[in-house]
């Protein structure tokens, strides 16, 4: 189909705007993977589509055009946890030392990387993995190498310079065919969009308040279990537990974020601890997430 027509549904205004059904936002993802138009013209499709803004019918169509696209290699037992591919920039990464909390169990974390993304410039997971040894219960995945026509899209959405609905719909690519995922969100509101994007492709989906929109836990923030059309909310405090980790409000560099996994602080490792809790009640390894996290002390 014609692309400038699906430019045309979102970059008209109010009136002359329209949601694309599932058919057309498939073929819409289709040609802007394939690079079959102008980068011009994606570039103005992406905006639009933001500004419209996006429906959860179009990113279950352009989630569909990806899927033909991703070669998928299968971990069992394991937990997918969905970044955002703009980095952290005020925080270190905490899942290498999670994994290690969790060498004891049966569960595997996967991790997926690529070039940073707009809008945050941050420190990328492709960044720490390139500077740290990896517990071998994590399983890291390139997009170059699964799913390379997101990743040739990289210099488009940089010179683009402004989040787009990739940034939504790319954090869960399904490629080790995990059974369970979590996902961090800023606010309340995505919780159910993500849940109706991604729920029904797992066995069990979470969303967390993560740090910096990350599904790692640094301070009191809830936890979403989805299951079909059931929502379960959950707090979770780490004061409760006796952890008094005090997150950064500085931009941190490579090298800072680095040095804080070499060399943890006894209370970045409690916090690495019940993030690992967290992970085996998403997983139903254990009852709750005090049970979970005693199980790891």
């Amino acid at each position: 189909m014609d692309f400038f027509k699906y430019i045309h549904a979102v970059g008209t205004g109010l009136k002359g705007n329209r949601d694309l059904s599932f058919d057309e936002a498939k073929d819409m993802m289709q040609q802007v993977l394939n690079q079959s138009v102008p980068s011009e013209q994606i570039a103005a499709f992406l905006l639009g589509w933001r500004l419209k803004p996006e429906t959860t019918e179009e990113f279950r169509g352009a989630i569909a055009a990806c899927d033909e696209h991703i070669t998928k290699s299968e971990i069992k037992n394991s937990l997918e946890l969905g970044y955002p591919f703009d980095g952290k920039a005020k925080n270190p990464y905490i899942f290498p030392l999670v994994a290690k909390a969790l060498e004891k169990q049966n569960l595997k974390l996967v991790i997926i990387g690529d070039e940073k993304q707009p809008a945050k410039d941050g420190i990328t997971i492709k960044e720490i993995v390139s500077q740290i040894k990896l517990h071998p219960n994590i399983h890291y995945f390139d997009r170059k190498e699964f799913f390379n026509k997101l990743h040739k899209l990289t210099e488009i959405r940089n010179r683009l310079g402004l989040r787009s609905g990739f940034n939504t719909i790319e954090k869960l690519p399904g490629v080790a065919k995990s059974e369970y995922a979590i996902i961090g969100v800023f606010h309340k509101p995505y919780v159910k969009k993500y849940a109706q994007i991604f729920s029904d492709r797992y066995k069990k989906f979470a969303l967390i308040q993560g740090n910096e929109g990350t599904p790692e836990l640094f301070s009191k923030g809830r936890l979403w279990m989805v299951e079909n059309e059931d929502v379960q909310e959950y707090i979770i405090d780490p004061e409760y537990f006796g952890i008094h980790y005090k997150k950064s409000w500085d931009k941190i560099s490579l090298e800072e974020s680095s040095q804080q996994l070499h060399s943890p602080s006894d209370e970045f490792l409690k916090l690495a601890r019940l993030n690992a809790a967290v992970y085996l009640f998403v997983t139903q390894n254990a009852p709750t997430i005090e049970d979970a996290y005693d199980m790891l002390s």
